[in-house]
């Protein structure tokens, strides 16, 4: 049987950190299965789920902690499987002048309807035309094959409006 493991990842940003990531997982017999990771500020952070026999799963776990004295910063969590009805992918994407709480007004709403965030991206830049400070976001959220979205897009326009920015909300597939 497979184990899944989920394991958040911050060091100096040096070259050979995912390579030496990747190989106490192979070593040890895992299969790097999904990640996202970047530079910030001098840092390399990162998410990535694993999967493991489940007779290795403590063998991989002591190899990550060993490489805490590598300046390596994870914590290491074992996955649990969620079953599901039928769901629709939402993306929402967000672009306006920034200010503090864009962030915070989106997963409120999204919150208030019990609505999980899947992946969120933002960036930080300025505008080409004025220079002033521009903030973006990607939100991919998963919800009921059968919601009215309706409801959400009339809320997520009235925070718009308050705030100044533009949101435009998709659907992006079905799944099962």
């Amino acid at each position: 049987m497979q184990q899944h493991l989920v394991i958040s990842l911050i060091s100096d940003d040096k070259p050979g950190v995912v390579e030496k990531l990747s190989a106490v997982v192979a070593e040890s017999g895992g299969n790097w299965e999904d990640s996202r990771m970047a530079h910030f500020a001098g840092k390399f952070a990162g998410i990535l789920r694993v999967s493991v026999p489940s007779d290795a799963c403590q063998g991989l776990k002591d190899a990550l902690a060993a490489l805490a004295g590598e300046g390596f910063k994870l914590q290491v969590e074992e996955s649990l499987a969620v079953a599901a009805g039928p769901q629709q992918t939402v993306i929402l994407k967000l672009v306006g002048n920034d200010r503090p709480g864009i962030v915070r007004e989106i997963s409120r709403a999204l919150a208030a309807r019990q609505l999980n965030m899947e992946q969120l991206e933002t960036g930080y830049d300025s505008t080409p035309w004025s220079g002033e400070p521009l903030f973006t976001a990607q939100c991919t959220i998963s919800v009921a094959e059968d919601m009215d979205l309706d409801g959400l897009r009339d809320e997520l326009d009235e925070i718009a409006d308050e705030l100044g920015v533009e949101i435009d909300c998709e659907e992006a597939s079905a799944t099962l």
